[in-house]
């Protein structure tokens, strides 16, 4: 926001008053000496009444007889500009830029697809194969080996020893001892007890009781009378029809009777066991369980802490060093060299060559052509179109209107008033004397005070 403009005009407007209001100042000060230098011409520069006091220009006795004519004065008022200061408001407007949401609505375009099934061709290549007869030549080659005989040279060595003597130095180490007093310090230490008082806690242990209440179940025997199925076989004879068909005709015929007098039924008895049931009353015995509340006292124990004060030995340990004399036997070692006669076998080998004949198998190889017949399978493509559908997925375009909040900058003047000195010229009206000669006046007469409100 630009703020400083309007107080730069205003400063700028309270400066050109400045000088107006100086140069007027400077203007009206030269005509105000002008007019005091006409006035006072008639003294030649030598008497001026503008600043003097009422009792300095009263007139005086001599004065008015030595002249013959008596000076009047009058009274002229004069407008004189005076700069004056004052505060007043002026109203700035200062430029505020804010930013103001707007609601605009933009179109909005979306690709979306849908599916579309359409038919398509496509080549499928199939590789295929066929046999064909191809006549090859394949080398064969074969390793043969022809005996060769070679003349080669082998070295023979043999190693011949002979005694040589020599004599070495050996050193012989021999340990001494030699006694040497050693002074060392021994500690001593010494225990000693003393009596500590210290109180510890010990459990002390009370049994004690409290009741516990619990139920136990008590039995109760009663008899009760209880219907008891029971019964008992019992033998019971019944008669048994006889078959006309049964064996009865055959034991007449052999009696000798007529068959037809002999088929007549006979009841033939027997013996069968049939169950009878019966119903006993029958006293039994049985036992019900009564739920009964008893008491028992349950004995618990309390452990408590009971200090108590014991004397215990605390040993106490002190270390003095006693100083004592020991003899050491401090060892060294001496060497003396001794010279001893060594003898020792020095190897020494000699070469021959001797010539011998070998029989080498030198290796060779060699080719011949085979034809040989190969079937080989040749491969060749063939190509047939097919159909097939396929869906694809097409593009199409979509459009919405969709509200959008923008922010728009907006210049917006806001007033202020502020306090602003400035100068103004302010009239102020002054009165003087100015001294008039009306000619020879014999009475006496005196000047006239200066009238009221003149500032002299």
């Amino acid at each position: 926001m630009n703020r400083s403009t309007p107080s730069m005009d205003s400063e700028e407007l309270r400066n050109l008053a400045m000088n107006r209001l100086i140069g007027m100042t400077i203007v009206l000060t030269l005509l105000a000496s002008l007019g005091m230098s006409q006035a006072d011409a008639g003294y030649c520069g030598a008497a001026s009444y503008n600043n003097c006091p009422d009792q300095e220009i009263m007139p005086c006795g001599l004065f008015c007889e030595a002249r013959d004519c008596c000076v009047e004065y009058k009274v002229v008022k004069e407008t004189v500009w005076e700069t004056e200061h004052y505060t007043c408001k002026e109203k700035v407007f200062d430029t505020i830029y804010e930013q103001v949401p707007v609601c605009c609505k933009k179109k909005v375009y979306e690709t979306c697809y849908r599916p579309e099934t359409y038919t398509a061709k496509r080549k499928v290549y199939q590789t295929c194969y066929k046999e064909k007869c191809v006549k090859t030549k394949r080398p064969v080659y074969q390793t043969c080996y022809r005996e060769k005989c070679v003349k080669t040279k082998k070295p023979c060595y043999k190693t011949t020893y002979k005694d040589v003597c020599y004599t070495v130095k050996k050193p012989v180490y021999q340990t001494c001892y030699k006694e040497k007093c050693v002074k060392t310090k021994r500690p001593c230490y010494k225990t000693t007890y003393c009596d500590v008082s210290c109180t510890t806690y010990k459990n002390q242990y009370e049994t004690c009781y409290k009741n516990v209440c619990y139920t136990t179940c008590k039995p109760v025997h009663y008899t009760k009378e209880v219907d008891v199925c029971c019964g008992e076989w019992k033998t019971v004879m019944e008669p048994c029809a006889v078959d006309p068909g049964c064996a009865a005709p055959t034991e007449c015929a052999d009696a000798g009777h007529v068959a037809a007098d002999c088929c007549a039924p006979q009841p033939k008895m027997i013996c069968r066991k049939v169950w009878v049931p019966k119903v006993v009353k029958k006293t039994v015995c049985c036992t019900r369980y009564e739920q009964q509340v008893c008491h028992k006292k349950v004995p618990y124990t309390v452990c408590r802490k009971v200090p108590c004060t014991i004397t215990k030995k605390v040993p106490k340990t002190s270390c003095t060093w006693i100083e004592e004399c020991k003899t050491v036997k401090v060892p060294y070692t001496t060497c003396k060299w001794v010279e001893e006669c060594c003898t020792k076998k020095v190897p020494k080998t000699t070469c021959t060559w001797i010539e011998e004949c070998k029989t080498v198998k030198v290796p060779y190889t060699t080719c011949k052509w085979i034809e040989e017949c190969k079937t080989v399978k040749v491969p060749y493509t063939t190509c047939k179109t097919i159909k097939e559908c396929k869906t694809r997925m097409v593009p199409y375009t979509k459009c919405r209107t969709v509200c959008e909040t923008k922010f728009r900058t907006v210049c917006k003047k806001v007033c202020r008033e502020v306090c602003v000195t400035k100068t103004r010229c302010v009239p102020r009206t002054v009165c003087r004397k100015i001294p008039v000669d009306p000619g020879c006046c014999p009475q006496e007469k005196t000047c006239a005070a200066p009238a009221d409100g003149c500032i002299q």
